[in-house]
């Protein structure tokens, strides 16, 4: 069975390991995100007397996945210090010389939730982490979708709660998608990190009426067969039924489909993966590469 190189490569850290074809890691380890030069030294060490066939990368965003484009392979314009108009995969092709498939870490957990996880069987997945940011991939006709360049669906705009007075925190749109539901905007506007506010549930019914309005964009527009929803701000499980609950109340009937209207806890779900989902998704692009040798 062939080898896959794989890299996560997160705003907070870095997951380096080794897998196989069918999404099974055989090793990993975790390096902190601070500058290029530091992380990439450190991820390029790890590799440098490790045996694979292809490797499969996945990143936080925004890059440019589109292979004939100039900047294919970079990091673009980030709000991660140090990391704008890096470019990882040439970096990468330096040291080593395997086919590499580049793409979003969240379209690569959608990949990966669609062929091992929680979409398995169907062919059109939406995967979305909420956590220090807000990034959405998605599974159209059983491929990754992609145009112009990678779907950019945590910026999308929102209407504001009519009790939020917040401004927003990103520093591209302010209030958009990710400015006002992603985690740092819930410790921001409450004052202290979600953990601490379980019990507040005056904080998950802002947070449910943000994402709930997302995802009924989503399904309007890309009409999944099922929406993976992980990340840390996920973990707050009181947070899947009000979510479930206003795409309901926000969709009103237009969309007249039992798996909406009567089986919603089975449409809006956990990735099965867990944690998992991003790391294993950097081995689902390695297993594109690999495809791709064989025809």
């Amino acid at each position: 069975m062939a080898v896959i190189g794989a890299i996560e490569a997160g705003g907070t850290k870095f997951i380096c390991g080794l897998g196989n074809e069918k999404g099974k890691i055989t090793e990993r380890i975790s390096i902190p995100t601070t500058t290029p030069e530091e992380t990439m030294e450190k991820v390029i060490e790890y590799f440098k007397n490790k045996k694979f066939d292809v490797m499969g990368i996945g990143s936080f965003g925004p890059i440019d996945p589109v292979k004939n484009s100039k900047t294919y392979g970079y990091i673009t314009k980030t709000p991660k210090p140090y990391w704008s108009d890096y470019n990882i995969i040439g970096e990468l092709k330096k040291h080593f010389h395997v086919p590499m498939e580049f793409d979003t870490d969240v379209n690569g957990a959608a990949l990966a939730e669609t062929w091992w996880g929680a979409g398995k069987g169907l062919k059109n997945v939406m995967y979305i982490t909420v956590g220090t940011g807000i990034g959405a991939g998605a599974i159209v006709n059983g491929v990754m979708l992609q145009g112009l360049t990678h779907p950019e669906m945590g910026h999308i705009f929102l209407k504001k709660h009519p009790e939020d007075n917040f401004e927003g925190r990103c520093p591209f749109h302010k209030d958009c998608l990710e400015g006002m539901a992603a985690g740092p905007a819930i410790e921001e506007r409450w004052g202290k990190k979600g953990q601490e506010l379980v019990d507040d549930m005056c904080v998950w019914e802002m947070e449910a009426y943000y994402l709930a309005q997302a995802i009924v964009n989503y399904i309007l527009i890309l009409s999944p067969q099922r929406i993976i929803m992980g990340g840390g701000v996920m973990k707050q499980k009181q947070l899947f039924p009000l979510i479930r609950k206003n795409v309901q109340k926000f969709l009103n009937g237009y969309v007249h489909k039992k798996e909406i209207l009567e089986e919603i806890d089975k449409y809006i779900v956990c990735p099965d993966l867990g944690d998992e989902a991003g790391f294993v998704g950097s081995l689902a692009l390695g297993k594109i590469a690999l495809d791709k040798l064989t025809l």
